[in-house]
């Protein structure tokens, strides 16, 4: 699995990562690394998600990335930076 990251778009990755959208929904898909356990930059790791899924749009990418999971732990949002 290693050598999936070294290649962009990440082609076997991205497949799998649709079919957990279209099961889920972007609101129930919640964006994490263990960065320790990956083979790929941290910069490679997000962008798999912002970039390179291309059936993500834009507010899905904000949901995966961070918005759904502030929105299920009901944590406000409106007093950050």
């Amino acid at each position: 699995l290693g050598d999936v990251y070294k290649r962009q778009p990440y082609p076997i990755m991205q497949g799998y990562l649709e079919q957990i959208y279209d099961a889920f929904g972007p609101h129930r898909i919640f964006w994490g690394t263990d960065i320790t356990k990956m083979p790929c930059s941290w910069k490679d790791c997000i962008t798999m998600f912002t970039e390179e899924a291309r059936w993500l749009d834009e507010n899905d990418i904000a949901l995966v990335m961070g918005d759904a999971i502030c929105a299920w732990w009901g944590w406000d949002r409106s007093n950050t930076l």
